[in-house]
């Protein structure tokens, strides 16, 4: 990658993928040569890479990699996580991220300041970590890999600790230091009249402004060298006024003999108070990061060489045996060898009562073993474990931005220079109106000290981080901001049937076949079904597994998704599937239809049996029911008392479907749809005006959940579906829907009061401060306290519970 300062002019070579052809390689070169602000494009099949030459200040390496994706090519990326060292406000996130979002070849840049986090994406190849870090230093703060932070988070931890003990030892000192400063004034309405000399209030005040207040002439000189105001140079201004007067005064004793060296101090100590209360707040609101960290358990007993020795949790390998003891902690994601045991998965998935598992059972990491002893064969174990997975979901939705944090970000990036201009319009308009210059001076001090972009900066992000939070250990994960604002306003819920509703563990009721042959019609229709996932198919095989019969080798096995599948056993060519597959496939119904019906409006849902060659004809059938979950009733009937409209949406016949409707409460019911057709249904609801949830737990409901405005999968679901989906219910209670919208609504109602409060505030107290009805220290006082009512606010969504 080059830059050119002189003529703005950024080359810029990327890895593409997709290119199959000369061809691809041509129509891509021209396609890029085309883009407004490009002066010349080369694409090397042979590499699979293009290069780019353009003009940074018409095109960003953004707008490259989205002409490359609209001519049906990709660009692979990767993303960079930093933690971010030296901001005070939103001003110095919102500078960074314009700093970051600059670089040639950043694709995306957002910088969250309640976590002090950077997250960086950009093509593969294109930039490094060590320019990213000089680029976040040479804007004036300090960078390093969260990666590398990761793997040495007790040293950070004990980093982070230290300089709180040091933020806490400089307010006390500014404290001592301020307090014979303050006693005068605070014992002036007492009638105590007793003011310091001159003197000694410089004495005292000078350490607090240039020592203790260091860092906001250091803040400030590094965000202006970056081009752009903060909160630092509003306090370094105001409280550098008042001193610098006061001071001036002292030496060469002039008129009026005025001082505000209380008001430099008291300013400053009380910023400095405000600064460790956010820092107290902003540490609690992480408290659920730091919460799920502390479930891994350090030490697990592995078996080694026919002995049990004790090993690091992490070192642990798939494949590898663990022993767990009673009341011990899983160390490792697993599944049982030997034991049965009650765990408790509370911490993980949320469910308050403790789970039986026994062998062949799925065990999580950080569960608690029950009285039982527990061999488990590791399956997933580190980074992928499912423990690790949830942290970093967590992570990347307190990391990421809300669509309201936009017009947050606009006004921050304005701020610091339009309070600047309202404090020199200040002293200008007092000094015009023939008043002193002490109360023009007074007045726009005031105005550089009260006003607080901080409180806005952190508006938004703490009520995420908390929210999030609160949500993970609800056992409901989200994964980006935008999901979690959506959600509050769905307007209508669609849910799946089967591992929705149902229990997604469906059993055969009953087998009906055209010659009373029930284990022969068994032994086909198992056969069959032996390369299917389906879980009816899983209900098949466990019947025939149940009546030891010997299944039949299969071949050609072709499924008909929505449909079924059709098979080869031998010489007989065999149709397994619903009344669509029968009827596309012109097999006669009719001598079974009347009894099938009748199992299908009882709720069963129906199997039919079919054989084409050599000759078609039906061999029947076999009904399977799947229990409707225990509080699926409630669950639906918790939203419905928020109005809104409840959707079933299934592949499963029409009788089958409008029972379990029925039985749980469901509005509509929209049966017997393919999984392509299941997109189109949620379409066609949001085109009739209605915000839509997709709630879903399989292969099938992937594009359903993708064509959603908020796509929820169950934890118990396929790993395609999770990922898919923007919100993740992480046990199989569909009570947790619920649970999602109303956790939304609630973080939502936060963001909004927090920022209702923080622009209030702003724009009342700057108009006060201005019209010289407060003193520097009561702005001062005020400035400080904003930030901190902000924070303490979004905690209060940690006392969330759901609604009975």
């Amino acid at each position: 990658m080059h830059s050119d300062k002189l003529t703005q002019s950024v080359n810029l070579t990327l890895p593409v993928d997709g290119m199959t052809c000369a061809a691809c390689s041509t129509r891509l070169e021209r396609v890029l040569g085309n883009q407004p602000g490009v002066s010349s494009a080369a694409v090397n099949l042979a590499t699979n890479s293009a290069s780019v030459d353009f003009d940074k200040r018409q095109l960003s390496a953004s707008d490259i990699t989205s002409a490359i994706a609209k001519a049906g090519f990709s660009v692979p990326s990767e993303t960079y996580d930093l933690l971010i060292g030296g901001m005070t406000c939103a001003a110095c996130s919102g500078r960074l991220e314009k700093v970051l979002n600059r670089l040639p070849g950043v694709d995306r840049a957002v910088v969250n300041l309640a976590t002090e986090k950077a997250s960086i994406t950009a093509p593969s190849g294109v930039i490094s970590l060590q320019d990213l870090v000089q680029a976040v230093e040479k804007a004036g703060f300090t960078a390093q890999s969260a990666v590398t932070a990761a793997e040495h988070q007790e040293k950070l931890d004990q980093q982070k600790l230290q300089q709180n003990r040091k933020e806490l030892m400089q307010l006390i000192l500014a404290i001592l230091f301020t307090l014979p400063l303050a006693l005068p004034m605070l014992l002036m309405p007492l009638g105590v009249h007793a003011e310091l000399p001159a003197a000694w209030q410089m004495v005292l005040a000078t350490p607090v402004q240039f020592w203790l207040g260091w860092r906001f002439y250091e803040g400030a000189f590094k965000s202006l060298r970056g081009g752009a105001g903060n909160m630092d140079v509003l306090v370094a201004m105001g409280t550098s006024a008042a001193w610098g007067l006061s001071a001036w005064v002292t030496v060469t004793g002039g008129a009026g003999g005025h001082l505000y060296f209380e008001a430099a101090a008291m300013v400053i100590t009380l910023v400095l108070l405000g600064k460790w209360l956010e820092g107290r707040a902003k540490r609690s609101a992480a408290s659920a990061i730091r919460a799920l960290m502390d479930l891994q358990p350090e030490v697990a007993r592995v078996e080694r060489d026919d002995v049990i020795i004790e090993v690091p949790a992490e070192t642990v390998t798939q494949g590898e045996v663990v022993v767990i003891r009673p009341g011990e902690r899983v160390p490792v994601d697993g599944v049982i060898l030997e034991g049965v045991s009650q765990l408790d998965e509370s911490l993980i998935t949320g469910e308050s009562l403790p789970v039986e598992r026994g062998v062949a059972d799925r065990v999580t990491g950080a569960s608690v073993n029950g009285d039982g002893l527990l061999r488990i064969q590791a399956t997933t174990v580190g980074t992928e474990s499912t423990l690790s997975r949830i942290i970093r979901l967590v992570e990347s939705a307190q990391a990421s931005k809300a669509p309201v944090q936009k017009l947050v970000d606009q006004i921050s990036a304005v701020f610091v220079p339009v309070v600047a201009l309202i404090a020199v319009v200040t002293f200008l308009g007092w000094w015009l109106i023939g008043s002193d210059l002490e109360v023009a001076f007074i007045a726009s001090v005031s105005v550089l000290v009260i006003a607080c972009p901080c409180a806005l900066g952190l508006a938004t992000p703490t009520a995420l981080m908390v929210g999030t939070g609160v949500a993970a250990c609800k056992g409901v994960l989200i994964k980006d901001a935008e999901a979690l604002e959506r959600a509050h306003h769905s307007t209508a819920v669609v849910l799946d049937k089967t591992g929705t509703l149902t229990l997604g563990k469906p059993t055969v009721e009953s087998i009906v076949s055209q010659d009373e042959d029930t284990s022969g019609l068994l032994l086909i229709t198992a056969s069959a079904q032996q390369g299917s996932e389906h879980p009816l198919a899983h209900a098949i095989l466990s019947r025939a597994e149940k009546e030891k019969l010997t299944l039949l080798p299969v071949a050609d096995f072709k499924t008909s998704p929505g449909r079924g599948l059709s098979a080869r056993i031998g010489e007989r060519e065999v149709l397994v599937g619903n009344r669509r597959l029968m009827d596309e496939s012109t097999v006669d119904l009719s001598t079974l239809l009347v009894e099938g019906e009748a199992l299908e409006s009882s709720g069963r849902t129906l199997m039919w049996v079919a054989e084409t060659a050599p000759a078609k004809q039906l061999l029947g059938f076999i009904a399977v029911s799947d229990p409707i979950k225990p509080d699926a009733m409630a669950a639906v009937a918790a939203l419905k008392r928020k109005g809104i409209l409840t959707v079933m949406l299934t592949g499963d016949n029409r009788h089958a479907s409008q029972a379990v409707a029925d039985a749980v409460g469901i509005d509509q019911v929209v049966s017997e749809v393919l999984p392509e057709e299941k997109s189109a249904e949620v379409q066609r609801l949001k085109t009739a005006g209605h915000v839509v949830a997709m709630v879903g737990d399989g292969i099938n409901d992937a594009p359903a959940l993708a064509a959603a405005d908020v796509g929820m999968a169950m934890g118990t679901g396929t790993d395609v579906a999770m990922h898919t989906a923007g919100i993740t219910l992480m046990r199989g209670d569909p009570g947790l829907i619920a649970d999602a919208l109303s956790i939304s609504h609630a973080t939502y109602n936060k963001i909004r009061q927090n920022l209702f409060w923080a622009l209030i505030y702003n724009l009342i107290a700057i108009p006060l401060a201005a019209s010289g009805m407060l003193n520097p220290v009561v702005a001062g006082a005020a400035m400080a306290m904003s930030s901190v009512s902000v924070v303490s606010n979004s905690l209060l969504l940690r006392r969330w519970r759901r609604a009975d």
